[in-house]
């Protein structure tokens, strides 16, 4: 992300969102409304004097350490990483936006003057020749589950959440520590969370095996606890994958074969898993200090949204539909508009990038050619026969029909780069105005006609 903000050849347009799309491959156009920093971008140095200044001590929910920690109204996002390095103040905590009454304390302590309260929203509109959808995922909410008792005990986390425990620059500078500041001494680690379940998602969402596996490794390594790992199956997949799987037994982990049925908090503070060990056949029930909920991927709650603006499909499941699984999997039927990662499906890191590589690369060919190849199966309006009812333009699910008035009258229009030859304004039309090249009914009995003089 760095190399990308030092870029000259890049704009990024943080805090903003895409509220419009129109257009087609080669003539996008974009609309962009972005929301007000309240912190002049050119004059901030990211120094966090701001942040220190912010009278809110209360504080809210860090996002980045997944509910952990708290931040402040004035905050640098990810923890004082983010691309830009340039502070934000949050509009619905800051005392002085939500209720008017504040000392501005930030005002003051800013040594560049760079804090704005009088900014407002804007509305970029971007020429665009293409369009990469990268929205990316959402963890699973474990409080949908409630057998797992997530959010009754400070003990029970997800798996985001002890990602962020064990990392150095987490709430806890990298130390595995339960509620009462102490290292744990047995943990269970819970497999499938919100996955391959028929009352969350059915389908594997296939990192969470591999990322079990880590924290597993990191428990171990840390604070020496005897850790238990709840599994249906292990999945490891990827190159060098089973030989870290491996590993990990050897470093001395159970493995329990059964799903994690429930989570109890007993009265003394510890919590006790329970399950069935398909392996021997019997239940078991294991008291521990710790539980990690792996949790699985989903779309955006937004993703139907999103969807809708770019003029893509989704997935029984909720990630964008690809073109084709094998052929084209990150193409949309959309010309022109690309998906990268794990917005199209579950992904690890590897694939991720490979296949962010080449939705990149097949932009980079579609504009380095200057011109744009469509298919030559689309519809054709006879204007002469096209009443005008507009009956088509409603169905067609690429929106590639448009409204011509004319004296009174008018007539639909199709825009061939948009139309995907799909069939549905051909069999829709009252007057039978429109026609499918290369699929007419001449054509197809023809072709009939055809196979009936072979045999």
């Amino acid at each position: 992300m760095m190399d990308v903000g030092r870029h000259p050849n890049i704009e990024l347009l943080t805090y903003s969102d895409v509220i419009g799309v129109s257009g087609y491959v080669g003539q996008f156009k974009v609309q962009v409304r972005k929301r007000p920093r309240y912190v002049d971008m050119t004059l901030c140095t990211g120094c966090g004097e701001c942040v220190d200044a912010c009278v809110y001590r209360k504080g809210v929910p860090n996002e980045f350490d997944a509910g952990l920690s708290k931040r402040r109204a004035a905050y640098i996002p990810l923890n004082g990483q983010g691309i830009p390095m340039k502070a934000v103040i949050d509009k619905d905590t800051c005392v002085w936006l939500s209720r008017g009454k504040c000392l501005k304390d930030c005002v003051k302590a800013c040594p560049t003057g760079a804090i704005n309260f009088d900014q407002k929203e804007e509305i970029v509109e971007l020429n665009v020749g293409s369009i990469i959808v990268a929205t990316g995922f959402e963890m699973f909410d474990p409080k949908r589950l409630s057998a797992y008792a997530y959010s009754k005990s400070p003990n029970i986390l997800d798996g985001l959440q002890f990602e962020r425990m064990s990392s150095a620059t987490g709430p806890t500078k990298g130390q595995i520590l339960t509620a009462d500041g102490k290292k744990p001494e047995r943990v269970a680690i819970i497999h499938c969370v919100g996955s391959r379940d028929e009352h969350a998602n059915r389908y594997c969402s296939r990192v969470c095996c591999m990322y079990a596996l880590k924290h597993a490794h990191l428990v171990r390594d840390k604070t020496g606890a005897e850790v238990f790992e709840f599994y249906m199956d292990i999945r490891a997949f990827g190159k060098d994958y089973e030989e870290f799987y491996q590993r990990v037994q050897e470093e001395g982990v159970y493995f329990v074969r059964g799903r994690g049925a429930e989570v109890v908090m007993q009265n003394d503070g510890k919590l006790q898993v329970k399950a069935e060990d398909t392996t021997l056949g019997i239940p078991v029930q294991i008291t521990v200090d710790m539980v990690v909920l792996e949790t699985a991927m989903e779309a955006p709650h937004d993703s139907g949204k999103v969807a809708s603006l770019f003029g893509i499909s989704r997935s029984a499941s909720g990630f964008f539909q690809e073109a084709h699984p094998k052929l084209r999997p990150f193409h949309t039927n959309t010309e022109g508009v690309f998906l990268a990662g794990t917005c199209q499906a579950p992904k690890d890191v590897p694939d991720t990038v490979a296949h962010a590589g080449a939705a990149a690369g097949e932009v980079l060919s579609l504009l380095s050619r200057g011109e744009v190849v469509i298919s030559p199966t689309t519809a054709l309006v006879d204007e002469k026969s096209c009443s005008g009812c507009k009956t088509c333009i409603a169905l067609c699910p690429y929106t590639a029909i448009s409204y011509l008035a004319h004296n009174g009258t008018g007539v639909v229009q199709i825009n061939e780069a948009l139309c995907k030859g799909c069939g549905t304004c051909v069999a829709a039309c009252p007057a039978g105005a429109i026609t499918a090249r290369h699929f007419t009914d001449q054509q197809i009995v023809a072709e009939l006609e055809g196979l009936f003089a072979i045999v």
